[in-house]
């Protein structure tokens, strides 16, 4: 190794924007911060400040500052003060694919008006690093990327090749000691040359010999400023052979070569512990964080972008980018993480719960302009999906008079319809004092009544009797003051009967037909007298109609529908089989122990009890059938309360807890959905499901960002926390051998291992602690944070959680597993008619469609006014992507992942593009519709 002669030292501040405090409560000190570190900025030229690579705090600064603008923007042009690449600093492994290409995106944008962007990936803080950012980054014109954790213990050097899946390579340099391995450096004015020898040695042994060029020393640490007197301090310190000078990343940056010849060569993503912790536990802790992040992402990025930009036009896109802004301040690390305390991780519920309602709202407002065309009766389908699709979709009919009902699309081919459920007829029926029927007659809101609105009514003197029938669309003639004066002509009976009364609705399952990022109508049709179905009836088709496909059957415990079947056993758990033979049994044991580790880190007593045998067992069929079948297995437990920390173990008195599992089977599909409700009554504990595999897995395989990463049975250690082999995923995990292998689906990122020497899958479903860091820890040498209780994170109440199991054969990109996990993410969703009774049925439409080998889709927006779509090949092997608009296209161009247009494709006869991929290439198309 090579010692340094020329180093550059860089202040900086690591700035979390929530974390063991609210947000407010840092901006109020980072104002305070900035406000000093400009003041001596103004005062002396030769002062440098990096703000940690995210434009979030310098937002937040000018939001308090505003007067304090041009100033900002004269020292970010003059090279003095390095703002971006980022919008704010993420955990690249709970948020999508697409949240980091707007976070990255909205960054630089910000950063230009503000005078530029440091040109580098600084990723200085997170828990990990996806196997995709070197792509990300170079897509978006970035050279260069900046590490802390998750680098392998083979790399010996500070600059490494960090290579993408798809290949796309970048020069990494590697930050030993971290983000602050200069950070003490100036804090004693004596000791400043003993520590920048010190310093200089340290970094000396990452640099190989013969290097040349200048060393990277990072000057700074959480929420600090640097000495004021920093270049007076640095300028006196006297290391024989060694140029200490002030500068910026930037500036580090502009020195270094983009070439990556002769570096060692790290491919994938950074998930090692052998030079720092990278905290996995974060992956579980809060899960419902989790889980609204997943369902907030979807909603925006596959519903209300798509139908935004396909089905209206650009009056909603401010609606949008609010939704946009709220998903990025959330992924921030220290926030959808889970790992702040309890003040903070309820403002990230509360910005992704408004991101959910952003997304909502667009969809119900460009739904209701579509529905506009659809009968009020009827239904208009929207397929969020790619490809066209047969779709469940549940709706509310009426079933006028209690007469038969089915359903039909424009063409007037009846649709398979299964009755789940009716709702009550008699909304009221009460005896009111004569004196009280004006305060009755209140209720009625124009002609809105209970949520309904009033077809008819009636007064009858003879019995005292007002009846109100109500509808879900009501006489416009209605006047509540035509009832007033009914009233005062029959009389004056001392109490009147008061009753009002629905018209007959059903909740219908329906397998309808839906095109590609379309949509198609559905509406309710008479049936034959006597053909009324009761619940889980099919409704009877006409002669020569298609039969539903893979029709559901229950039978006892079992549920069949020709792809595959579920045997619920005496204790609880699953039997999958398939008709090429593959077989599971005991999928969805449920195992419970004690966790009395913090929000970074899982930690089991050093005595722990697992609780996984339940007391008793039961099942309810809810639905047998044809098109969809739900049994519940309904276990009950009796967890510990609570652990001891202090002793290692777990209390003896114990709760009873209620697990309902609910098994359902769908028509056509290869996948068993799951869905877990229990309460949860017990502290310091964590509780997984657990489902054994086919055949013994040597790896698994894990969709996450724009990937599928393949990960072994260990992890790799060394940095000060045992590496437990627990792992994210967000789109589904995979793992099996030449017996067959099991997919576990899912709709928010979620943390795994492999078990039992790989013949396991084990799902975390809950971590319940009471900490935000322990200073004693049993897997971490050093605190990850201050020692504060967050007693939310226990996450007592009502938990859900949501997945789906596929067993399958073969490898996972041949067995339609990603296709499989896109369906059961993506819902199709409904939007009811509003046009008149008299208005046929609009004919199917086709939004976009994308169709390829292992070709995934991951956005669709408008991009002024051109459709911009992203797809990703999610394969080993190179492949095609076929896009087709189902509309005129005047033009289509290749874009980058900023959205900037290069090359001009071309669109065949067919209206359709032919976009060649490398394996694992993220591809970005913008078309000009008509």
């Amino acid at each position: 190794m090579t010692r340094p002669t020329d180093i550059i030292v860089v202040p900086h501040t690591h700035w979390d924007r929530e974390w063991y405090e609210p947000f407010q409560r840092f901006r109020l000190r980072l104002v305070a911060l900035l406000d000093d570190v400009f003041d001596r900025m103004e005062r002396d030229e030769r002062q440098r400040f990096t703000l940690d690579g995210q434009l979030a705090a310098v937002d937040d600064y000018l939001e308090v500052r505003p007067e304090r603008r041009e100033q900002v923007v004269a020292l970010v042009r003059a090279g003095r003060l390095a703002v971006g690449p980022w919008q704010i600093l993420l955990d690249e492994f709970l948020c999508s694919g697409e949240n980091i290409v707007r976070n990255l995106e909205r960054g630089l944008t910000r950063s230009a008006e503000l005078g530029g962007a440091m040109p580098v990936g600084y990723l200085p803080d997170m828990f990990g690093h996806i196997a995709q950012m070197p792509q990300l980054l170079a897509g978006a014109g970035l050279a260069h990327a900046c590490v802390f954790r998750g680098v392998p213990d083979r790399v010996r050097t500070h600059a490494f090749a960090w290579q993408a899946p798809d290949g796309t390579t970048v020069r990494t340099e590697y930050l030993p000691g971290g983000y602050g391995n200069a950070a003490g450096l100036m804090d004693d004015a004596a000791l400043v040359t003993r520590r920048a020898t010190d310093l200089a040695d340290r970094l000396g042994g990452w640099r190989p010999e013969g290097a040349t060029g200048p060393t990277l020393a990072m000057y700074g640490t959480d929420h600090a400023a640097p000495a004021p007197d920093a270049p007076d301090l640095l300028a006196a310190a006297d290391v024989d052979g060694i140029r200490f000078r002030l500068g910026t990343l930037a500036e580090y940056f502009a020195a270094q070569p983009s070439a990556v010849d002769g570096l060692p060569t790290v491919r994938g993503e950074l998930r090692s512990h052998a030079r720092a912790n990278i905290l996995p536990g974060v992956i579980s802790v809060r899960a419902h964080l989790k889980q609204a992040m997943g369902r907030a992402e979807r909603r925006v990025e596959r519903y209300a972008e798509p139908l935004a930009a396909l089905w209206h036009d650009r009056s909603v896109q401010r609606f949008l980018d609010m939704a946009w802004t709220r998903l990025i301040d959330a992924s921030c690390h220290d926030s959808v993480t889970g790992c702040g305390c309890d003040e903070t991780a309820e403002q990230v519920a509360a910005r992704l719960a408004e991101a959910d309602q952003l997304g909502r709202a667009v969809c119900d407002l460009v739904g209701a302009r579509l529905a506009a065309a659809v009968p009020r009766d009827g239904y208009l389908v929207f397929n969020p999906g790619p490809t066209a699709r047969t779709a469940l979709v549940r709706l509310d009919v009426e079933a006028p008079d209690g007469a038969a009902v089915g359903l039909a699309g424009a063409d007037g081919t009846t649709v398979a319809a299964q009755v789940l459920d009716r709702a009550r007829t008699l909304l009221a029926d009460d005896l009111v004092p004569a004196v009280d029927l004006p305060g009755v007659l209140t209720r009625v809101h124009g002609r809105e009544l209970y949520g309904q609105e009033v077809t008819r009514w009636s007064v009858s003197p003879a019995d005292a009797t007002l009846t109100f029938e109500v509808a879900r669309h009501g006489d416009p003639a209605f006047d509540v003051e035509d009832v007033r004066l009914a009233l005062a002509d029959a009389g004056r009976p001392d109490h009147w009967r008061v009753r009002i009364v629905a018209a007959p609705r059903l909740t219908v399952a329906a397998l309808v037909d839906v095109p590609a990022l379309g949509h198609a109508a559905v509406r309710p049709v008479p049936l034959p007298a006597g053909a009324a179905p009761g619940p889980d009836a099919v409704t009877p088709l006409p002669a020569g109609a298609a039969p539903v496909p893979g029709p559901v059957t229950v039978a006892d415990r079992s549920l069949d529908n020709g792809l595959l079947r579920v045997d619920v056993a005496e204790d609880g758990t699953l039997r999958l089989s398939t008709p090429d033979g593959v077989t599971v049994d005991g999928v969805g044991r449920i195992v419970d122990g004690g966790d009395v580790g913090d929000s970074y880190n899982y930690a089991p007593p050093a005595a722990d009890e697992l609780v996984d045998k339940p007391r008793a067992v039961r099942t309810v069929v809810r639905h047998a059938g044809p098109l969809v079948a739900v049994v519940e297995v309904v276990r009950e437990y009796r967890w510990p309360v609570a652990a001891d920390v202090d002793a290692g173990s777990r209390a003896v008195d114990r709760e009873a807890v209620t697990v309902t599992t609910r098994v359902e089977l769908r028509s056509g599909e290869r996948f068993a959905r799951l869905r877990l409700e229990f309460d949860n009554r017990c502290d310091d504990h964590r509780v997984r499901l657990h489902l054994p595999l086919p055949s013994p897995a040597r790896a698994s395989y894990a969709e996450g960002q724009f990937a599928v990463v393949e990960r072994g049975l260990t992890a790799e250690g060394g940095g000060g926390e045992v590496p437990l082999p627990t792992f994210p995923a967000s789109g589904f995990v995979a793992a099996g051998g030449a017996d067959g292998a099991l997919a576990v689906l899912l709709t928010q990122p979620t943390e795994y291992q492999l078990t039992d020497s790989g013949r396991e899958l084990a799902v975390t479903v809950l971590r319940s602690i009471g900490m935000l860091s322990r200073n004693r820890h049993a897997l971490r040498d050093e605190p990850a944070g201050p020692q504060l209780p967050t007693p939310s994170a226990q996450c007592r109440g009502e938990r859900t959680v949501e997945l789906a199991v596929l067993p399958f054969r073969g490898e996972w990109h041949g067995a339609g597993v990603t296709e499989a996990a896109e369906a059961y993410r993506h819902e199709p969703l409904a939007f009811a008619g509003t046009a008149q009774p008299s208005v046929a049925l609009p004919a199917p439409a086709t939004g976009l469609s994308v169709t390829g080998p292992g070709v995934a889709l991951t956005s669709v927006r408008d991009r002024q006014g051109r459709v911009e779509v992203r797809v990703v090949a999610e394969t080993p092997t190179d492949t095609e992507a076929v896009i087709g608009a189902g509309r005129g296209v005047r033009g289509v161009w290749r874009a980058d992942l900023l959205g900037r247009p290069g090359e001009r494709l071309s669109v065949d006869d067919d209206g359709l593009v032919r976009l060649p991929l490398r394996a694992w290439e993220i591809a970005t198309v913008q078309l000009d519709l008509a």
